[in-house]
């Protein structure tokens, strides 16, 4: 009996969290900003592919040696978030893409909407992956990097192709793939050394 009140009471609260992410999703598609549409549709669409990131890595490489570490823990950490998100989260939790349409986002806003499942972004996974494993790397990069990677995946939601929920869940993603980004940059330089 008591695991069925605990199921009924897990339900209970992700419908919960299912609603408030839907007015989230509403709201911030009924602003209006006509100020920032063109460039958060600008932003989502240069961070396909993870493209601010390996651009960024591309230039810290031209730097000294921490940099060039730097840049490939970020590489790393993109690595491990983009397998997690679109080969597991994504598969595992199929959530379909917002309605777009039927939340009135204004086209001024669209980018193409992608054909996978919504949950979590990739985009923000990534952006954030690399931010945190650059960040911890070298850290004059952290904020500057952090508020880029912020705005990555707040343009997907301002876009209408992923609710708050969806960038919430990659962010978490892409802090454990900056970790684990780091992991496999410091494995690789201990062994280097030792070689």
């Amino acid at each position: 009996m008591r695991r069925r009140e605990r199921r009924s009471s897990l339900t209970a609260v992700v419908s919960d969290l299912r609603a408030v992410d839907g007015a989230l999703y509403a709201a911030v598609a009924a602003t209006p900003t006509p100020a920032l549409d063109r460039s958060l549709r600008r932003l989502s669409r240069a961070a396909d592919h993870s493209k601010i990131s390996f651009s960024v890595a591309g230039l810290l490489a031209l730097g000294g040696t921490r940099a060039r570490t730097a840049a490939f823990a970020g590489v790393a950490a993109v690595a491990v978030a983009s397998a997690s998100a679109n080969l597991l989260g994504k598969r595992l939790v199929r959530r379909r893409r917002p309605d777009r349409e039927a939340a009135r986002v204004t086209v001024d806003r669209h980018v193409p909407m992608p054909e996978s499942a919504s949950f979590p972004s990739g985009h923000t996974a990534s952006a954030v992956a690399f931010a945190t494993a650059v960040g911890v790397a070298l850290p004059p990069a952290a904020l500057p990097l952090g508020v880029l990677a912020s705005a990555v995946g707040y343009s997907r939601v301002h876009t209408g192709v992923h609710y708050p929920g969806d960038v919430a869940a990659g962010a978490v993603l892409g802090i454990a793939s900056g970790a684990a980004g780091l992991g496999i940059t410091r494995a690789l330089v201990r062994r280097r050394a030792g070689g």
